[in-house]
């Protein structure tokens, strides 16, 4: 187990080093943050005096090379561009908005994914498990902004419940959580329906019955524990997923989130916010993963890790 985990956090590093540099480069190939971050009525020599400044007159990969010696060193990112702060405590501002409405659509969604998922599977074939099977296909062709955007139109402006922006109260968090919930929902009521389809037809579940074990027992006690085990892999690996919806989300709802915050400075030319943004959501995958292995090994002890 031990060098396991010192294997994957090396590998960690490697992908996170990956996609800094490839994120590097495409941010400096989709725009120039001088002409994004100036008037448009700036003349030349100003672009040219701005750029000397900021060092972005440089060879881009000079400034990667620059960029990189600077985090590995001193986990510094630079300074924003637009707000002249560093950009790595800009995201630490953002991160607890993004987690608590990652974390509360994490626990919408698997309220409904597990017994919708046990449901669909004992219930096989029959009008319980297609609707449930059509909700979710629903669910997962469904635009996430769409449903932001409706969820906003009809319990927001039509019936006024919940507000529609802002991050004030828990209130507040409702619609945004619910839509990035509704994201993952689908997913894993289908991984739970497939993870108890496989464990009923085992043979120390027909055992349990034939003890004459009440069904609930059988159900919980020896068929759930090992259901969840599809799920608690790839729940780990959704952790992309929610950071990615949370991007969609914020932005819908004008959560003050780290998903926000990319948007924003992609869209002014703020590389250093950009990489750091980047960089965090690298590590929170690659861990997120690691965590799901190491998890999925204690649930089940057959297997090895190594």
């Amino acid at each position: 187990m031990k060098a396991y985990i010192i294997r994957r956090l090396f590998q960690a590093i490697a992908v996170c080093l990956a996609i800094s540099m490839i994120s590097f480069f495409l941010l400096f190939l989709n725009s120039d943050p001088a002409l994004l971050l100036l008037p448009p009525e700036a003349e030349i020599e100003d672009i040219e005096i701005f750029k000397k400044s900021m060092g972005l007159d440089r060879p881009v990969l000079i400034q990667y090379l620059s960029f990189l010696k600077k985090v590995l060193l001193h986990g510094d990112f630079g300074n924003s561009f637009v707000s002249k702060i560093p950009a790595l405590d800009l995201v630490i501002e953002r991160i607890p908005a993004t987690l608590k409405l990652s974390l509360l659509a994490v626990l919408l969604a698997n309220a409904l994914a597990i017994p919708m998922g046990m449901i669909s599977a004992v219930k096989r074939y029959t009008l319980a498990d297609n609707l449930i099977t059509f909700l979710a296909l629903v669910g997962q062709a469904m635009p996430l902004y769409w449903f932001g955007i409706m969820l906003i139109i009809i319990f927001g402006v039509f019936l006024g419940w919940l507000p529609i922006s802002g991050s004030d109260s828990f209130v507040h968090m409702i619609m945004p959580s619910i839509t990035l919930g509704a994201w993952l929902l689908p997913v894993n009521m289908r991984l739970v329906r497939s993870g108890m389809l496989d464990v009923l037809n085992q043979d120390y579940i027909r055992t349990a019955r034939a003890k004459g074990l009440f069904e609930k027992t059988v159900m919980i006690k020896h068929a759930f524990k090992n259901a969840m085990i599809p799920m608690v892999t790839v729940t780990g690996m959704q952790l992309s997923l929610l950071l990615g919806g949370a991007v969609v989300t914020e932005t819908v709802f004008a959560w003050p989130g780290l998903g926000r915050l990319a948007v924003e400075s992609i869209r002014m030319g703020d590389y250093p916010v950009v990489q750091a943004i980047v960089v965090f959501f690298a590590l929170c995958v690659v861990i997120g993963n690691l965590l799901a292995d190491i998890l999925t090994a204690f649930i089940d002890p057959r297997i090895r890790l190594e």
